[in-house]
């Protein structure tokens, strides 16, 4: 821990010259008396680096000192910095780390292009969540993290989203994707590529048998083809056919439109309605396209198929008889 704190003393100096102690104490979360004994520290192994008190006072590298460091283009530098949020990392238990990395980086950054890394970095935040909704409550990521990077297989209780009781797989990890929040283990069972949303994952014990990771995989192009497999599985999906007022297209399209595929029919002749425009959408099936579209009311109207017309017009017959009595006292 401190040759690792010592390093990245280091290049805070580097980077940014003349710092007081307890800018450096803040950054480095200890104490100012660490802080004198490190540079001592550093000082005693031949590096120039002293302290000076008073108003004006800091630590500070002796001008015109270096560590030899590879230097990066500020086009590189600032893609580095942008995709830093705090969202996959923390799931991960690596902020702290991510934080010091980027600290070291930073040295490594020519002067010039120093600003313009810490500005991408403070103008551009990647969220990785989905709107309306938390990160999920993951208990087994730490344990599924240590079997991938120790290629160790794992025994899971894992149950599948149609299935009314968990089950037990062996399975060999082969790493894990973040999607929309979401983490998933890509993995083999029975030597067959799958993936489990680790949320599913009831219980995980990590093995001492080494995991069979084919030579040469891809993760990303397992990842893809998992993912196109799983969409395949979902058939057609539920195409309709719905009548969209111009006054709320845009707030249908914010609320619907990242839920299916939606291609408007601009031009389409004999509009049920003036100033409309007929949107040809797929859900993934009847029950999303009703619960979707219930919440426009009158304004959005279902044209096609017309057993979704049925439903929505049994469903709001229901609810205008629900409301239509005084709620019973609680």
């Amino acid at each position: 821990m401190q040759a690792d704190r010592l390093l990245s003393l280091l290049f805070l100096l580097q980077a940014r010259g003349r710092v007081s102690a307890r800018e450096l104490a803040a950054e480095l979360e200890v104490s100012k008396r660490t802080i004198y004994r490190d540079i001592d520290a550093l000082s005693a192994s031949g590096v120039p680096v002293y302290s000076e008190r008073g108003r004006h006072g800091g630590c500070v590298l002796l001008p015109g000192y270096r560590t030899e460091v590879t230097g990066l283009s500020a086009a590189e530098a600032r893609a580095l910095f942008v995709f830093t949020g705090r969202g996959v990392p923390g799931d991960l238990g690596m902020e702290a780390d991510l934080r010091s990395g980027l600290r070291k980086l930073m040295a490594a950054v020519p002067a010039a292009a120093r600003p313009d890394a810490a500005r991408a970095a403070d103008r551009v935040l990647v969220d990785p969540r989905g709107w309306m909704r938390e990160g999920e409550e993951v208990a087994a990521l730490g344990a599924l993290q240590e079997a991938v990077w120790g290629d160790r297989r794992v025994r899971l209780r894992y149950r599948s989203s149609d299935a009314d009781a968990a089950r037990n797989a062996l399975v060999d990890p082969y790493g894990l994707v973040a999607k929309a929040g979401v983490w998933y283990l890509v993995g083999a069972e029975g030597g067959e590529p799958r993936m489990f949303r680790a949320s599913r994952v009831e219980a995980v014990s990590v093995t001492d048998e080494p995991a069979a990771r084919p030579d040469g995989l891809d993760l990303e192009a397992l990842w893809t083809d998992l993912r196109r497999g799983f969409e395949a599985r979902g058939g057609p999906g539920y195409p309709v056919r719905v009548v969209v007022p111009n006054r709320i297209e845009a707030l249908f399209l914010r609320v619907v439109g990242p839920r299916t595929t939606a291609r408007p029919e601009r031009e389409a002749a004999g509009l049920p309605r003036a100033a409309s425009i007929v949107y040809r959408m797929t859900f993934p099936a009847e029950g999303a396209a009703v619960a979707a579209l219930l919440g426009f009311g009158p304004d959005v109207e279902a044209v096609e198929p017309p057993s979704l017309r049925v439903r929505l017009g049994t469903a709001g017959a229901a609810i205008a008889e629900l409301y239509d009595t005084p709620a019973a006292p609680q």
